[in-house]
């Protein structure tokens, strides 16, 4: 029976250790895929363009780095971000402003990914640096939570992800002009394409591509609302917008999505090789 236990152990141990091995090789790949196919590529090469700025601390991709190169760019004011769709807030758009002193609202519709918020981020709570509300965020609902929250009315920073109503969340918050909005785009329509998801207030996402709107219908409503589209990130996921009097020159035009469009790129894997908590700064 021992003899069988440690043989056991060991085939777990050697099929972990090559599961590791795979895993490791595979961000090797996607490292390179990405040195190749973004930093190498003309494309990307204007100085204005922000991909090459990309990089990845807490977020899902290389938002971190667009994020924070936008603001070497325009500048901060409050420092106060809104993000909705946060998961358990060790992959989204804003856990690196924290490291960097910003302080924010999250709002999360997951029971269990608010209660490991609320441990994981308890310095950041306690100080009142991060206020973090389990809810199911509607077009009916978001200009009451950002009242009851005191958000201001231009807060540098607005990340919306919720996999569904995010086009008409950001159409309901017409009293409210974020200097930056970040919101992810169904990158299954090509850029040309206007197609918005129908509001479904009680939607939740079924996993397939009839979610969000699509790029093309985000910049019209960023023309709507005064913004411009200054970036996608490589992967094809989430879109940039800055406020048009913050502009200046300092981004790459034309700020349309036939411009800046990234299709899905879904098999790569941004990736820092370590598990990602919240640690506090010496």
């Amino acid at each position: 029976m021992l003899n069988a236990l440690k043989n056991a152990i060991s085939r777990l141990w050697h099929t972990s250790n090559a599961n590791h091995k795979l895993s490791r090789l595979l961000e090797i790949q996607s490292e390179d895929f990405i040195q190749r196919h973004l930093f190498q590529n003309p494309r990307y090469s204007p100085p204005k363009r922000l991909n090459r700025f990309e990089f990845k601390v807490y977020s899902q991709n290389g938002e971190d780095g667009i994020i924070e190169e936008i603001f070497n760019r325009i500048g901060t004011t409050n420092k106060f971000f809104v993000e909705f769709g946060v998961g358990n807030g060790l992959e989204n758009n804003s856990a690196y402003l924290l490291v960097k002193d910003w302080s924010g609202l999250w709002l999360e519709g997951h029971h269990e990914s608010v209660e490991f918020i609320k441990t994981e981020f308890a310095r950041e709570i306690a100080s009142k640096r991060l206020r973090a509300q389990e809810t199911f965020i509607t077009a009916e609902n978001i200009v009451a939570l950002f009242e009851q929250h005191g958000v201001p009315a231009e807060p540098d920073m607005l990340s919306i992800d919720i996999d569904g109503n995010d086009y008409h969340i950001w159409k309901a918050l017409h009293a409210y002009r974020p200097r930056v909005i970040v919101v992810e785009y169904n990158a299954t329509f090509p850029p040309s394409l206007v197609w918005i998801k129908k509001y479904d207030a009680a939607w939740h996402w079924d996993g397939s591509i009839g979610f969000g709107a699509s790029l093309k219908a985000f910049e019209h409503l960023g023309a709507e609302r005064g913004y411009s589209l200054v970036a996608c990130n490589f992967v094809g996921a989430n879109a940039f917008f800055v406020r048009n009097d913050l502009l200046g020159d300092m981004f790459h035009a034309p700020y349309t999505a036939e411009e800046h469009y990234e299709p899905h790129k879904s098999y790569i894997r941004y990736t820092s090789g370590h598990t990602r908590r919240m640690h506090e700064k010496a």
